[in-house]
């Protein structure tokens, strides 16, 4: 019997929030997850939240007009169920809990704040449902705005998982210190050590967009070479040429620099030649989130 449910997933993040509305179609024992809509808002939370540690009136402005929308279409596309939840610039707002609660209030809307940890599980479930992935191993790299999550797999099993605060928005703002710095590689060089042939799977706006640029089509990897040269290039030109060259967004054309150079970072460090970009993020983990919960409710 056909069985079809609409969910959305907000993610609320440093850089800009998003929704996104999948419909989950079961048949028998196929599942089918096809995207209906998905908007990204260029609301940068992180700014202050990372600076000031608050969220500031004028960006609390746009985002509860944000979330207010966002309201609406769920309830015009009719969905099932939805789920959304913020990360790290809400996580470190001192005002953070108290907007989560102001939102509640003037929409009915539930927000999460979650770690770095719920954060980096989430997306990981949604990457290994993917069938392109075979028993080798990985690393597992999303970069934020705000923070940077790795995980090292052997096959499909995790070996170690590590948030760290290294993310585009806080290096914009000169906020990773080179210890900080130090210990995320010392990490991943002492996790993938004694590995073989390991491969990186990368998520995030920034590698997503680097992945356009290089017009490359999924499940095509970036080689480290390609990924160092377009990296190079980005870092050479100004803002004004990267958004009038590449079409980027001004929100974008800053973050792609300091995100490119984690990836490009830990691929030198753990000594990866090869790159996956299956375009999937904290959104689409969380419809998987939704499409089990709704079938253990049933």
């Amino acid at each position: 019997m056909l069985k079809v449910k609409k969910f959305g997933a907000i993610d609320i993040g440093s850089n800009a929030i998003r929704l996104l509305i999948s419909m989950v179609v079961v048949d028998g024992e196929n599942v089918g997850f096809n995207k209906v809509s998905l908007i990204r808002l260029p609301i940068r939370l992180g700014q202050e939240a990372f600076t000031k540690k608050r969220i500031h009136p004028e960006n609390l402005s746009k985002f509860r007009e944000g979330m207010k929308a966002f309201k609406s279409i769920m309830d015009i596309y009719e969905v099932d169920d939805y789920m959304a939840v913020a990360t790290s610039a809400m996580r470190e707002a001192e005002n953070g809990a108290a907007v989560v609660c102001q939102i509640k209030n003037e929409t009915g809307l539930d927000i999460q704040i979650i770690d770095g940890k719920m954060e980096a599980d989430i997306i990981f479930k949604a990457h290994f449902k993917n069938p392109n992935y075979r028993d080798a191993n990985y690393v597992y790299v999303d970069v934020g705005g705000g923070s940077t999550e790795i995980t090292i797999l052997s096959g499909q099993n995790i070996v170690a998982s590590k948030s760290f605060k290294i993310g585009a928005v806080r290096m914009l703002n000169n906020m990773v210190t080179e210890e900080l710095w130090n210990s995320m590689r010392n990490w991943v060089e002492e996790e993938t050590k004694d590995l073989e042939h390991v491969e990186m799977i990368g998520s995030g706006g920034s590698v997503n967009k680097i992945y356009k640029i290089l017009n490359m089509e999924y499940p095509k990897p970036i080689l480290y070479h390609e990924f160092k040269e377009i990296k190079e290039t980005l870092e050479e030109m100004s803002f004004d040429e990267r958004v009038s060259y590449f079409k980027l967004s001004q929100d974008r054309a800053d973050v792609i620099v300091p995100a490119a150079k984690v990836y490009y970072s830990v691929m030198k460090w753990a000594d990866i030649s090869i790159l996956h970009v299956p375009k999937i993020g904290l959104s689409d983990g969380i419809i998987q989130l939704l499409h089990i919960r709704s079938l253990e409710k049933n």
